[in-house]
């Protein structure tokens, strides 16, 4: 059993009470993701822009902290089992941290430890492309807002994830995130528009 602490990107975690899955269920809905159209999509433009997706690029662990997975430059996507008890939940994670995977696939140059990197390719792209933020998904957390609540949650999204990289202060954070909210909400790239 392979435990794993927070990734250097991590899918937020909804710390209601929750139960988990086992490594192997978790594996099998992993398995079962790549059936989801938007992960296959995402698995194909990482191929086609040479960054080989293996057969170990996604795997179940259970973690320390409380997240849903993580993407880790060079050794791939982490799914945490323990976190996660639904196969809608799964396939978030994994659409997510692909997008995570492959903007690292693409920019060739990605710092995880520049807050405006951090804030363009954690929250602002993988938050709006991946639908973390949906309407649903929103209202599941409490957030009750009809309108504008996507860009509400993920500026909110980008200011928590910012506040545990201990790169990024309070207020580079928020500049950061200001910075870069233009360019990075409208890069849709590898969709022609956002999914």
């Amino acid at each position: 059993m392979e435990d794993a602490a927070a990734p250097n990107s991590g899918s937020e975690f909804n710390p209601g009470a929750r139960r988990g899955k086992s490594i192997d269920e978790c594996q099998d809905m992993i398995r079962r993701s790549f059936r989801n159209p938007i992960v296959k999509f995402l698995m194909e433009q990482m191929e086609k822009s040479g960054c080989r997706v293996g057969d170990n690029f996604v795997k179940a662990v259970v973690c320390t902290g409380p997240v849903a997975g993580g993407y880790t430059k060079g050794r791939g996507i982490t799914v945490c089992s323990n976190y996660l008890t639904i196969q809608d939940e799964v396939n978030q994670v994994v659409i997510h941290e692909l997008i995570h995977a492959y903007d690292e696939c693409r920019a060739k140059n990605l710092d995880w430890t520049n807050c405006a990197h951090h804030a363009c390719s954690e929250v602002i792209r993988a938050g709006h492309l991946s639908g973390d933020c949906h309407f649903k998904r929103e209202l599941l957390r409490g957030f009750i807002k009809l309108r504008g609540h996507e860009q509400e949650c993920i500026k909110r999204r980008v200011l928590k994830s910012l506040r545990g990289n201990p790169y990024c202060s309070e207020v580079a954070a928020k500049d950061a995130m200001e910075a870069v909210w233009d360019t990075c909400y409208n890069d849709t790239k590898p969709f022609d528009r956002a999914p």
